[in-house]
């Protein structure tokens, strides 16, 4: 990644990722790290060895928070030590999600509301969280990962299928309602992305020249080519950009 844009903007960022610890979140952190922002983030499992890589690597260390994003206050303590830390959230990037496969027909109340906690409550209460801070700085951007599951209408995991339209709803409103503070609210929905879980859990062989085959672009997605995306839709080249969806998915789906 050492031909990675540079958005001069983004250095000394302070930046919040959610679920930034690993998969396509932990691309996202380092990414930020390699702009000079000061990245914290958020996650249940424990990633202190990612920092002190991450500290090696690029000199700077992301500030962790250990939680879970389905705790609300857990949640917005972890954006308050942030802004306390690095000063007020300028860019928010809502990134973990469950895509855990499931069948209409076996989904229980508790499943379901524990899917939308996840993959959509935590996004909004995220969001919630950083408006103050990004009125009083006057503006800020706000990333909120979607997916191209709801575009093509996959079965499989109808839960977050739901949430992840929902996800897109959610973001024009806010990016309705809070741009004229300059505050800048844009989805972006990856396709199938070759992360570690991934991998481990649902990628055969079958399953990959099927997907490869939707694509017009050949070649399996991987963390870090989704990052510029991200980038982008958190600087300053983007600043007329808000309440968009943006798909870097190898070309399944169309837009426009």
């Amino acid at each position: 990644m050492s031909d990675t844009p540079r958005f001069p903007d983004l250095a000394e960022a302070s930046v919040f990722v959610t679920g930034g610890g690993s998969g396509i979140g932990a691309a996202v952190t380092e990414a930020f790290l390699r702009q000079g922002a000061r990245v914290a983030f958020i996650g249940r499992s424990d990633a202190t060895a990612f920092c002190d890589r991450m500290a090696e690597l690029h000199g700077r260390r992301p500030l962790f928070v250990q939680g879970d994003i389905t705790d609300t206050a857990a949640l917005r303590a972890a954006l308050a030590r942030a802004a306390e830390s690095h000063g007020p959230v300028g860019v928010l990037v809502n990134n973990a999600a469950d895509d855990t496969r499931h069948a209409t027909l076996d989904v229980t109340e508790q499943d379901w509301d524990r899917a939308q906690a996840i993959n959509l409550k935590a996004y909004f209460f995220a969001c919630q969280a950083v408006i103050a801070g990004m009125r009083q700085a006057g503006g800020g951007a706000i990333v909120n990962f979607t997916s191209i599951s709801y575009m093509i209408g996959n079965a499989g995991y109808p839960a977050y299928v739901t949430a992840n339209s929902g996800i897109n709803g959610m973001t024009r409103a806010l990016a309705r309602e809070f741009g004229p503070d300059g505050i800048r609210v844009n989805a972006l929905a990856p396709g199938w992305v070759m992360t570690p879980r991934q991998r481990e859990l649902w990628v055969t062989e079958a399953a990959l020249e099927a997907h490869l085959d939707r694509q017009c672009l050949k070649t399996p997605l991987a963390p870090e080519d989704i990052t510029g995306g991200v980038l982008f839709l958190a600087s300053d080249a983007s600043r007329m950009m808000t309440g968009q969806a943006l798909a870097i998915d190898g070309g399944v789906v169309t837009t426009g």
